[in-house]
Order: C-alpha cells, then structure tokens, then sequence
C-alpha cells in the first residue's frame, strides 16, 4: 500500500526514524514471515494508518532481514507492537493482537478520528476550500458539532458555498459570549443574501400562489425561484407539500422539478439529503 506514512525499516533508515518520533509518533511493527500472526495483520495496520491520514507514521520492521536492530529493541516475540514518541517508546504490545486492541492503544496517545477530521476541514476552509471542508464539518460527531466556534465554521463554510439555510441555522445558536466581529461578518453575510434572495418576481409569484395555492405552475416557477436565489429549503419544502400526498400531481412536473433541484445540490447537501431520503420513501 503506498503511503508517505508507511515505510519498511531497515539498518539504513531506523535511526532517522526514530528521531521522525520528535514531530510526529512512530509505530513500529515488528513482524517475520515465519510468524503467521506478525504477517498477517499488515493490511489492517496499513489500512489504520490511512485512516489516521498523517497522525502517525507506521515503520514496519522484518525481524529476519534486520536481525541487529531487533536485538537492539530486545524484542521477545512476534509480533510486537511500540509506540515511539520523542524518540522514546510510550506504549507497546507483545503477542498476536486484534487490531481494535491496537486502535484502543493509540486512543490513548493520539487525536480521536473527528479531531483529526475537524483540524483537516479547519486547515480546508482558511485555504478557501469550503466544499471539502463543509464535508468533513458535517461527518463530525454531534458533541463536536455543537461547540459554538465549530458552528461558526460550519457557517462560515456554509455561507462562501451558498447553503444559507445551513449557515443560518448554525448562526441562530450561538452563545451571546462568542457574538464576536467573526460572528457579526457573518450574520452580515447573511442578511446581504436575503435582501438579494426577495426579489420582485419572488414577492409577485408568492402573491399570486397566496390566491390559489394548488396553481402548480406557479408552484414549480416559485421552487425554481427560490433555488436560484438560493433558498433551496423553502423550494424542496413546497414542492413537497405537494408530493407527499400524490406524486404525480399536475403530469408528475412537480416530481421532475423536486429531482432537478436534489441533482443541482449534490449528494453533499444535508437539506438535500433530507428530501431525498423523504422522497425516496414514497418511490420505494
């Protein structure tokens, strides 16, 4: 498996290795092809590794091509799992082991997969990548989700992608002690989008629907609206006043238009998601 946080240790490289243990951890793996066991965790190891995207560099040692530096490790059995940190081994583990043992032990030393995934999409957003980010912001775990300055960052995301509806609903739950000049740069974004988002042809179709509002052209022309503008919550949200109870109302346009706009936004949008997984429960 390719990887810059997988190498194969040997008599040339351990040491420059080990001294890697000062900025980022170093597990180290020492296995033989003789041992079953040893060899054939591997994948799974590289597979973790992966997961933990740069968290830690994973060295796998064969014990009987370097049987020197083995010795100097004064290792006793295959495999053997260590943990170095600053050049010094924190933890370790001798024996054939499952790997959710070996995932428990370096919980114990290393960042937990959403903060590794929430300093990624942190890093994504200040370089203006605010679709990845977004992304990652959304998988978090709820109690990350919930802190005020994740929110603010998820708004923020939201915003510079255009999901309004998701930027307010992050922005309307902030603390009054977090309401800071970010905070304010924000709900200014915002509310700049709203008065762009009610235009005159908006405000003419509402009329004409508050007048008859089984007019299911006006009904399709003012979803359309609203997603152009961006209210895509207030699009899906009409539509499907209408589908729930018959999908195929007014030659099925209204069911073509609702899966136009979950096309346009994506497979990323939680809004998106919401309709679609409604929708889906009808068609299924």
């Amino acid at each position: 498996m390719q990887s810059p946080y997988i190498v194969e240790m040997n008599e040339q490289n351990f040491r420059e290795i080990l001294e890697g243990s000062t900025t980022s951890p170093v597990l180290i793996h020492f296995w033989a092809p003789m041992s079953q066991e040893s060899a054939a965790i591997i994948p799974q190891l590289q597979s973790l590794t992966q997961q933990y995207n740069g968290a830690f560099t994973l060295a796998l040692l064969n014990c009987e091509q370097e049987q020197a530096i083995a010795s100097q490790f004064g290792v006793q059995a295959l495999p053997t799992i260590a943990l170095f940190i600053n050049g010094q081994a924190v933890d370790g583990m001798g024996g054939p082991q499952e790997i959710t043992a070996i995932e428990q032990m370096l919980s114990k030393h290393l960042p937990s997969q959403d903060e590794l995934n929430l300093n990624k999409a942190i890093e994504l957003m200040q370089a203006k990548e605010y679709e990845p980010a977004l992304a990652l912001f959304i998988e978090l775990a709820d109690e990350l989700k919930a802190k005020p300055e994740v929110k603010l960052a998820i708004a923020e995301s939201a915003l510079e992608t255009q999901q309004f509806e998701l930027a307010e609903l992050q922005l309307d739950s902030i603390p009054l002690e977090y309401q800071d000049n970010y905070y304010k740069s924000l709900i200014a974004k915002l509310e700049l989008h709203k008065q762009a988002a009610d235009s005159p042809e908006i405000q003419a179709l509402e009329s004409a629907l508050s007048l008859n509002a089984n007019d299911y052209d006006t009904v399709c022309e003012l979803a359309l609206q609203y997603h152009q503008v961006s209210r895509s919550e207030e699009a899906l949200e009409l539509l499907w006043s209408h589908l729930k109870t018959n999908l195929n109302v007014h030659d099925g346009e209204l069911k073509k238009t609702i899966m136009d706009i979950l096309s346009a936004l994506g497979q990323t949008s939680p809004i998106a998601g919401k309709y679609r997984r409604q929708l889906y429960s009808l068609l299924y």
